[in-house]
């Protein structure tokens, strides 16, 4: 049975984070969501130690962290990621990208996913990975992915489905010259598979920039795009933000597969709260 929220996208321009997020998430209801969960882990893109628009800025990460804490203040909250490089951890990424100071906040802590204790899970739905490892701490907390806009030279985008990606660890999924490179074998069959075990409980899509061409490397969107997304279905995220780049969603094979799966990629309900006036 589908969400009720399925479908739905809430979206608005980029600006002071901590202006234009509260309201987005207000609308979306993330603090109701939210209810029976003490631990939160945000899950950035910091697939390489690379600056934003690349990777997921800190400051919208802090702006996400401020809300949830001004809202309740009894919540335990990890920033999580796994890097995909193999010449350097995880917090390494954490300290050039500005996202050590978050972990020396109350009730904040950052993870390292690519050493966290896994567990094995088994689906024989799933083709491509019919047996999976990836870190316990997905299973124990409300997941919020924070995804940026981008172009991909393989899949044709990397947005929150495929930002699920950086919690598969090395050790199981290094099958060349990157940390996660198993899955580069059968590409979408492999990152629509992962999200079956585990797809994010929310997201927040920085697409204030736009990468057009590729993940890592090449021209930016211009004009920049301008907005920021959240919701509570990944699939009409990935939709939605495909539509930001100019691209269709049925030609982006994991996306086609995880429709009406995963969540509704069509007749999306984009909605627009009102934002502050600022003086």
């Amino acid at each position: 049975m589908m969400d009720t929220r399925t479908g739905i996208v809430w979206s608005g321009p980029s600006g002071r984070w901590h202006d234009v997020l509260p309201p987005l998430l207000d609308d979306a209801g993330l603090i109701d969501a939210l209810a029976g969960y003490r631990q939160v882990l945000i899950k950035p893109n910091l697939v390489e130690a690379l600056e934003p628009p690349i990777t997921t800025p800190a400051e919208l990460v802090c702006a996400l962290i401020d809300y949830l804490q001004d809202r309740r203040d009894d919540f335990d909250i990890i920033v999580g990621e796994g890097t995909g490089s193999l010449d350097y951890e995880t917090g390494h990424c954490f300290d050039r990208l500005g996202y050590t100071p978050l972990g020396g906040r109350r009730q904040v802590e950052l993870l390292d996913l690519n050493n966290a204790p896994c567990r094995r899970l088994t689906n024989q739905d799933c083709t491509r990975w019919p047996e999976i490892h990836l870190p316990r701490i997905l299973f124990e907390t409300f997941l919020i992915s924070v995804p940026v806009l981008k172009a991909h030279s393989m899949s044709g985008v990397t947005l929150t489905m495929k930002n699920m990606m950086g919690c598969a660890p090395p050790a199981h999924y290094q099958a060349g010259g990157w940390g996660k490179s198993a899955f580069h074998r059968q590409l979408d069959q492999a990152v629509f598979d992962l999200n079956r075990y585990r797809t994010p409980d929310f997201t927040v899509l920085d697409a204030s920039v736009g990468m057009a061409r590729a993940h890592l490397w090449g021209p930016t969107c211009s004009p920049p795009v301008g907005k920021l997304a959240v919701g509570h279905d990944p699939v009409a995220i990935d939709a939605y933000g495909t539509s930001l780049l100019q691209r269709s969603w049925r030609d982006i094979d994991h996306i086609r597969r995880a429709h009406q799966v995963l969540g509704s990629a069509e007749h999306l309900d984009i909605r627009s709260p009102a934002l502050p006036v600022l003086r």
